[in-house]
């Protein structure tokens, strides 16, 4: 693996991909061929983010092992990181002293318009979280960007009184309008580009990439709406 992406996790913010890192070139890795022309790179090879995943577990695992936890799944990018990560942490727990009981539940929020966070927060599928009172959570997100839509839906789960919510983001992005919010788990901190695959999308495309990459100009002007 390149220098780049080979530095040491540091606590609360994963392993860190410099400003500088540009990515693997598209012709080393099986792509779908209609998205070829629409990528600029392979930003994280899906081995890697496999590999962190697994760390993540163990890290869970570690702090909240022994508890029943409510998996909440935010849809839709977070799902194929909600699916690996759960399947560690069984995985682990059959072959550990402690072990963590779960259930998986979903909510969706949108906040994204192309590839633009706006402050218009909607949360699908509120109506449920009644069902987290009482309850150990860990919310699995795929990005988390500013830091203004997970500090929303922090204060709006506040309402149901949950025993304790841990967050678990696959990605945190580096912004200059951040407002320096950190999840207990991330896997990759990056730079604040605008990232596509392993189920996160530009307008519902690029989810079935395996890899994370980086879309280009022309893919987002392909696809927006």
């Amino acid at each position: 693996m390149d220098d780049n992406l080979s530095q040491s996790p540091c606590a609360g913010h994963g392993m860190v991909i410099p400003d500088s890192w540009t990515g693997y070139n598209l012709d080393v890795f099986m792509l779908p061929n209609h998205y070829c022309e629409d990528l600029e790179c392979v930003f994280i090879p899906h081995g890697i983010i496999v590999d962190r995943i697994e760390r993540l577990a163990s890290d869970i695992m570690k702090d909240i092992g022994d508890n029943s936890i409510t998996v909440l799944c935010v849809l839709k990018g977070g799902y194929r990181f909600c699916t690996d990560l759960v399947e560690h942490i069984k995985n682990l727990s059959r072959n550990s002293e402690r072990f963590i009981s779960m259930r998986v539940d979903f909510i969706r929020l949108r906040s994204y318009c192309n590839d633009k966070s706006t402050e218009d927060l909607q949360i699908i599928g509120g109506e449920d979280l009644s069902k987290l009172t009482g309850k150990n959570v860990l919310i699995v997100e795929d990005v988390i960007g500013t830091g203004r839509t997970m500090k929303a839906l922090l204060s709006h789960l506040e309402e149901y009184k949950p025993k304790m919510v841990k967050v678990a983001s696959l990605l945190v992005k580096r912004s200059d309008d951040s407002n320096k919010y950190r999840p207990d788990y991330t896997g990759f901190e990056i730079p604040n580009r605008f990232v596509v695959g392993y189920a996160l999308d530009y307008n519902e495309h690029f989810r079935d990439l395996q890899h994370i990459c980086i879309i280009n100009e022309k893919g987002k002007e392909k696809y927006k709406v």
